[in-house]
């Protein structure tokens, strides 16, 4: 930013990665918007608002438009969750979003792979960042990833992560030209024969508040990254 002043946003989607985010602020000022609540707080230098923008695709762009319209950020950052694919990456692995394609469109009229393109966001990211933090696609639909539809993504793309609304976020931030750093933290991974948390809400839930403190945690190296980008 060359010396200029940043006014970062950093969105948070799920309840189940909002809660633990917020634990981590316990002395501050919560406000309620017409999607979920948000805060200031401050984060090492910087005066950073978070914002809970709720879960899914529709809450997930819906949110991100009122978060540009109303608090015109210079800098949007995601914070989350995702799930992995054994043997590609790790659990608790942090990814950052290079690309973000959303795949859970079916055309069945037309080109489905021109429908999907439509969809699918290239992201410009720091040039330098933390080693430990992975470079990847991320593959965004309204459904969680198990093995059946494992086997079906295989086919097409071999993902290494999957989530719900980076896709959305990524969409409505690039069509605004607002520059947003994803990142996202793998909660439990997936093979073509077992998914670990499903039907384990338990476990997506303990491990999500791992990965959500670790990325709140984290977020003064990105900040500064942005800052000097």
């Amino acid at each position: 930013m060359n010396g200029k002043s940043m006014t970062i946003v950093v969105i948070v989607s799920a309840n189940a990665e909002w809660e633990p985010v917020k634990a981590l602020f316990p002395d501050i000022q919560v406000k309620a918007s017409l999607y979920g609540e948000y805060f200031v707080a401050p984060v090492e230098r910087n005066v950073v608002l978070f914002f809970h923008g709720g879960w899914g695709k529709v809450a997930a762009a819906g949110s991100t438009q009122y978060v540009i319209d109303r608090f015109e950020p210079t800098h949007l950052i995601n914070l989350g969750t995702c799930g992995g694919v054994v043997g590609r990456v790790r659990r608790f692995d942090v990814v950052v979003a290079e690309r973000v394609l959303i795949y859970d469109i079916h055309e069945a009229m037309g080109d489905a792979q021109q429908a999907i393109a439509h969809y699918t966001t290239d992201l410009e990211i720091p040039h330098e960042l933390p080693a430990s933090t992975i470079r990847t696609t991320v593959y965004s639909a309204d459904r969680d990833l198990t093995p059946s539809n494992l086997l079906e993504l295989e086919n097409r793309y071999r993902p290494r992560v999957v989530d719900w609304e980076s896709g959305a976020i990524a969409w409505v931030a690039k069509r605004n030209r607002v520059p947003v750093l994803i990142l996202r933290g793998v909660t439990d991974l997936v093979s073509l024969d077992k998914g670990e948390a499903e039907g384990n809400l338990l476990l997506f839930r303990e491990n999500a508040r791992h990965v959500m403190q670790n990325l709140v945690r984290d977020l003064p190296k990105y900040l500064a990254l942005l800052a000097h980008d």
